[in-house]
């Protein structure tokens, strides 16, 4: 047998297919680019707000859970010593005096908006009565949502102050201030000087998270008689305030009013702030869990 070579030349590819395969598109044009930002800013616009506030709640569950462990190691205070409550030392209602540094507070340290140590030193807490019955946590003094600084603490290289709670003023022994064994801030109002002496303890609270912008000493207070603001507490939580209860209970509890949830200003603010007369509703709310009548319920 013969084999004979194929001498047939291979066939070429028309030129109109070679030029469309090289003329296909290797990538997104740029509309389509743009139509794919477009997309996207559309979702992150609808998909932010949402994590946003599911952030917030997430923080607003932990200052709850500090606030509650506060009043837990409180509580474990007053077991350790027969029922007597810890020491709640404050200042005056013009804020011209504050609480004396002694570690038989709660806890010690004055915040202001300058560069004091007192601010970030960490000791105020550690070293006071209550920090023991709290293994020494110093996160749960402080509410997540509490980054707010002064520039000239921010240019420091500071990150947060170290506390964000107060103790209800009518609860725990507050010195020269109850010597006479009732509130001289508020006469007439029971001072809670035992666990027993809290004949409701759902309805009195103990720990609360104060604005920035009112809170220096641990020692909140406000008087029953008068419809003003002397300390404020906080907004962080979409306009709320964590409160723990006397009976180990936490809740956050919402402001009907723009005057009860002003920014922070990171600075001195003018108080006791008025309340006007159509705004008393969040002002007594906070009175009527801070005390009861000695003499005849008010409110």
């Amino acid at each position: 047998m013969q084999l004979t070579a194929n001498t047939n030349p291979p066939r070429k590819q028309p030129a109109t297919a070679v030029k469309s395969a090289r003329s296909s598109p290797l990538g997104f044009t740029l509309v389509e680019l743009l139509v794919v930002i477009a997309l996207i800013a559309i979702l992150a616009a609808l998909l932010l707000p949402a994590l946003s506030r599911a952030r917030d709640r997430a923080q607003g569950i932990v200052c709850l859970n500090n606030a509650r462990q506060l009043t837990v190691a409180w509580t474990l205070y007053a077991d350790d010593h027969n029922g007597r409550l810890a020491y709640n030392l404050g200042g005056d209602l013009k804020r011209e005096t504050v609480a004396p540094r002694t570690n038989l507070n709660w806890v010690n340290g004055i915040l202001t908006w300058e560069l004091d140590e007192d601010n970030i030193n960490t000791a105020t807490i550690t070293s006071a009565s209550l920090a023991p019955y709290a293994n020494r946590n110093l996160g749960i003094y402080r509410c997540p949502s509490d980054h707010v600084l002064s520039t000239v603490q921010r240019n420091a290289g500071w990150n947060a102050r170290v506390r964000s709670y107060s103790m209800n003023a009518m609860v725990g022994d507050a010195g020269d201030l109850s010597a006479s064994g009732s509130n001289l801030n508020n006469p007439g109002y029971l001072q809670y000087f035992s666990f027993a002496s809290i004949q409701r303890p759902d309805e009195i609270f103990v720990f609360l998270d104060e604005h920035p912008d009112s809170i220096n000493d641990g020692y909140f207070i406000n008087k029953a008689y008068n419809y003003q603001w002397v300390d404020l507490p906080a907004s962080y939580h979409n306009g709320a305030a964590a409160f723990a209860f006397a009976d180990g209970h936490s809740e956050l509890h919402r402001w009907q009013f723009a005057q009860t949830k002003p920014p922070a200003k990171a600075d001195v603010v003018d108080l006791p702030l008025p309340v006007a007369d159509n705004a008393t509703a969040d002002l007594t709310w906070v009175l009527k869990r801070m005390s009861r009548s000695s003499v005849t319920s008010k409110y």
